[in-house]
């Protein structure tokens, strides 16, 4: 993806977040993908309903930022950790002079014109870097993706998928928070939207069970307890959570796809993986991507 000099700075949009509440929802039962052309109509504003957070987002090809509200703020919940992890302020990056946005009419190919590594999600407040993840120059290798992955077969398999699709870029990143929780975000970038797409429901849209497992993560599921009514425009989101018995740490993880990228989520963590900051993380980076 070519770099464009940016022109103008756009102006940032704060949004107020309101908290999260006590309890998730029950676990809802997954209900299969609609065909693309169904899809729109399930879209909608994104909300934390009963969830885990509310996020907005600006206009297309403008920037926007993300502010907390302290739990202070509203009675009844200022003593207690709702579980939700300290981000900094989240900003969008601006697109290049003139280049639509990937939703935008006149983008027919559905492009991300903004530098992919600027659209991952920053670390949270307190954790540590993955260095493993920078890549060279921010652009990590592909087989250092593939390593993911946990069987031999599958490695060949998944990299074979990505050469036959026309794979440009991967950029990554990661992080360790206090509790021993571990984070890796993958982005894909391929030529177009339709190449992602298709290899999106060719291969990677299964609503029982993830197509290709992740080390350490032998037998997953679908999430069940992912907030259904957790939408972000223009992304879809296949989330997936190991069955017990876990092995050396729980693993849960979430295939995006968004225009021309297709992107991978993964938190684990000896014992047990928490449901809100994975939730949390996933739903904020799809707000990158939409």
């Amino acid at each position: 993806m070519t770099e464009q000099t940016e022109q103008t700075e756009p102006t940032e949009q704060h949004l107020v977040v309101p908290p999260v509440p006590e309890a998730l929802p029950q676990p809802v039962t997954p209900v299969p993908t609609p065909a693309p052309k169904d899809r729109r109509v399930l879209r909608a504003v994104l909300r934390w309903t009963a969830a885990v957070v509310v996020f907005a987002v600006a206009g297309a090809g403008t920037a926007y930022g993300i502010t907390r509200m302290e739990r202070t703020d509203v009675p009844g919940l200022a003593t207690e950790s709702d579980g939700r992890w300290e981000y900094p302020e989240i900003v969008k990056p601006p697109l290049p002079s003139g280049s639509p946005g990937p939703f935008a009419e006149a983008n027919t190919a559905g492009s991300h014109y903004a530098d992919l590594r600027r659209l991952l999600l920053p670390a949270p407040e307190g954790a540590t870097a993955d260095k493993a993840l920078d890549g060279k120059d921010g652009w990590l290798a592909t087989k250092d993706f593939l390593a993911a992955y946990e069987s031999k077969g599958e490695v060949e398999t998944v990299g074979t998928l990505l050469t036959d699709h026309g794979l440009r870029h991967i950029a990554a990143r990661g992080w360790t928070t206090t509790d021993g929780t571990r984070t890796r975000i993958y982005l894909l970038q391929f030529e177009t939207a339709a190449v992602a797409e298709s290899l999106e429901q060719e291969y990677f849209s299964s609503v029982i069970a993830p197509p290709y497992a992740l080390k350490g993560a032998t037998q997953s599921l679908m999430d069940e307890g992912f907030p259904t009514k957790v939408v972000v425009e223009d992304v879809r989101r296949y989330p997936y959570n190991e069955t017990k018995p876990y092995g050396a740490e729980h693993v849960r993880q979430a295939y995006l796809v968004s225009g021309d990228i297709l992107a991978l989520v993964v938190q684990s963590k000896k014992g047990g993986a928490k449901a809100v900051p994975f939730q949390q993380t996933v739903t904020l980076q799809s707000q990158l991507l939409g």
